[in-house]
């Protein structure tokens, strides 16, 4: 299969073609190859318009989705950023393309060892990982610039807004465990602005400010 055509058909139509218009996002989705990071199983729907089994009851999202979460983050290089939920490592990898540090925190220990195992290939050297509670964040390592959650939430985890950087950015999926709005949050000061992007679906995000003991 022709990954890098299809890879570009998937920018061209799926991303820009649907109002992603962020010049280094686009270049990131162009260069990061998304089919190393699908089960075997799932490799020629790498760059379909869908979400895609990963294991352990998780998925790796619709292109335009995580294209559209990095975009809202407004990056510009040199940020410090948290992944809550590494899953198949995609997310990721589109990020340290983009920033200086990545940390992501996955709760599926061997999910995350996955995960870590193709980045490493990859080259993606400015990746640290965690096996824990994603909804609690990486406290010894905040401050952050970006936030990014890619699980869905009931509300807003308090950790992950204490530990944002003022003038931050959080991007997370909150609602009920059937529908959720994409959510950008702002730290300014002692205030949070908060922007709604558009509907979505995700899988739970687990954990103690998250759907534990609800499912």
């Amino acid at each position: 299969m022709n990954f890098d055509k299809q890879r570009d058909r998937m920018v061209n139509e799926q991303l820009a073609g649907r109002g992603i218009d962020n010049v280094k996002v686009l270049e990131a989705f162009r260069s990061v190859p998304r089919h190393k990071f699908v089960p075997d199983g799932c490799v020629q729907e790498s760059y379909e318009d869908h979400p895609l089994p990963i294991g352990e009851g998780q998925t790796i999202s619709q292109p335009y989705i995580v294209a559209l979460m990095t975009q809202a983050l407004e990056l510009k290089g040199d940020e410090k950023v948290l992944e809550v939920g590494t899953g198949s490592g995609y997310q990721a990898a589109i990020l340290a393309d983009l920033v200086k540090e990545v940390y992501t925190i996955e709760k599926e220990e061997s999910l995350l060892r996955k995960a870590e195992t193709v980045l490493r290939k990859e080259g993606c050297n400015n990746i640290s990982f965690k096996c824990g509670d994603g909804t609690l964040g990486w406290k010894e390592k905040s401050p952050f610039e970006a936030i990014i959650v890619t699980a869905a939430a009931p509300h807003v985890p308090e950790s992950l807004k204490e530990q944002l950087a003022d003038g931050g950015r959080l991007v997370i999926p909150v609602g009920d465990l059937f529908s959720q709005m994409l959510t950008v949050i702002e730290k300014r000061g002692n205030d949070y602005l908060t922007n709604n992007l558009c509907g979505c679906m995700f899988v739970p995000l687990i954990g103690e400010e998250g759907w534990k003991g609800q499912l």
